[in-house]
């Protein structure tokens, strides 16, 4: 039923729609799912073309029975702040960690990601995040290292000389920008390949027209990432009446 546990026979289903190439959203409207259930699933177990049915329903069970024992205590030793629910906020990481995990990040990195983001702080140390996730030192390193590539994160010192790793919204527009350039190299060795084919042959107006395109875009994003920067510097503020109104951060 639709909220619960997916079933051995939806499994079954779900390896059968992959087999026949259907998007997540068709499978999950066949079952009566979200398609975010069935996304988690498949990336969760193998990816798309590596899904079992038997041996994610098998996976499934173990990490359950793995959980099952330590779920209560956690949430009696590390009470969530501001009386947040602790089994909502697990499904809501890993929620959040799938759908990282489908924009093109591996799953450590998705994980850090996501773990940053739900801190009230958007600032944990390699020790934090390796307590919370359960991992080892080395594999937030290599995440870590990943992501400040990207700049998706910065690195900051505190007061104790420990690294700190950072999320603001400012990231975002960086990571924007960022991506916009990235095809920079590209669009040059395109062009230099129009002058080596010969101008008008049809492999160089394929290349010179490839470079027009990238340059649009990255024009574009650029343009529209100045534009919208404001809105990643602004935070509600209560009305009169109790709604939320966007407003200026003035820090």
């Amino acid at each position: 039923m639709p909220g619960g546990r997916l079933t051995q026979q939806e499994r079954q289903q779900i390896a059968l729609g992959l087999a026949d190439s259907l998007p997540y959203a068709e499978i999950a409207r066949r079952l009566d799912r979200p398609t975010s259930t069935i996304t988690r699933e498949v990336l969760r177990n193998g990816g798309p073309t590596a899904y079992r049915a038997d041996l994610a329903h098998r996976a499934t069970e173990r990490r359950a029975h793995r959980r099952r024992p330590t779920s209560t205590r956690g949430v009696e030793s590390a009470p969530q702040p501001h009386g947040r629910d602790a089994e909502a906020m697990a499904e809501y990481e890993e929620t959040f960690t799938t759908v990282l995990m489908a924009s093109g990040l591996n799953k450590m990195s998705a994980r850090v990601l996501t773990c940053l983001f739900t801190d009230d702080s958007g600032s944990l140390t390699a020790s934090q995040l390796a307590q919370h996730l359960q991992v080892s030192p080395a594999s937030i390193s290599k995440a870590i290292a990943f992501l400040e590539s990207q700049s998706l994160v910065r690195r900051e010192r505190d007061e104790r000389r420990r690294d700190r790793y950072v999320v603001d919204n400012e990231l975002f527009y960086q990571a924007t920008i960022a991506s916009a350039r990235a095809n920079d190299q590209l669009v040059e060795t395109a062009r230099q390949g129009v002058a080596i084919l010969g101008p008008h042959t049809p492999a160089a107006n394929r290349l010179e027209n490839i470079a027009r395109f990238l340059d649009f875009m990255s024009e574009s994003i650029t343009r529209a990432a100045e534009q919208a920067r404001a809105v990643l510097h602004t935070k509600p503020e209560a009305t009169s009446i109790g709604t939320a109104q966007p407003g200026p951060d003035h820090g």
